[in-house]
């Protein structure tokens, strides 16, 4: 799943990618997936088993090592708890399958992000910007509200202001991107 305003945004990710993916790439600028499964940060990965329940909660678990010195997080570590569900029907404990439930500030900041979104699309950005700043005030560590709009709002999502968010966020202890175990 892609969060970029258009496919020619995510094309050259998908691209490089090797070995090049041969299924399909959802395209979700509405953020309606993250917002559905209350995943805070990307990438996120959540186990969904063939009756459609939730198995594995959102949580943190990169596809490879690409950004281990990033991130802090050993893709194996998932690659290994997924093995043992997949192959050996070895499912993760009960509370790994149960998604927190977003607070009322949360909710409020997902809300303005979305209003943000709609405004921006219909070519409104000044009144978009007012939105996404509320939602950034109601979530200032949520990398699918801060991070996510910031094309949306002119800003480098690996420029400055990312590297900015990101280490306010490091300080505060990396909320809500626990390591799959």
């Amino acid at each position: 799943m892609n969060l970029d305003a258009s496919v020619d945004a995510a094309r050259p990710w998908v691209e490089a990618a090797d070995p090049r993916p041969t299924y399909p790439i959802l395209l979700d600028p509405a953020f309606v997936v993250p917002e559905r499964y209350g995943m805070m940060n990307i990438p996120s990965v959540v186990w969904i088993d063939e009756d459609g329940d939730l198995v594995r909660a959102p949580t943190i678990a990169p596809g490879d090592d690409t950004f281990r010195s990033f991130t802090n997080v050993d893709s194996s570590t998932h690659h290994e708890a997924l093995r043992r569900w997949v192959i050996d029907g070895e499912a993760p404990p009960a509370e790994a399958a149960t998604a927190s439930p977003p607070d009322p500030a949360l909710q409020q900041a997902r809300a303005e992000r979305r209003l943000a979104a709609a405004l921006h699309a219909a070519g409104r950005s000044e009144a978009a910007e007012a939105h996404f700043a509320k939602a950034e005030e109601l979530a200032p560590l949520d990398f699918t509200i801060v991070r996510g709009s910031m094309l949306q709002r002119g800003l480098d999502p690996f420029g400055t202001e990312f590297f900015e968010f990101w280490q306010r966020w490091e300080d505060a202890g990396r909320p809500g991107y626990g390591a799959m175990g």
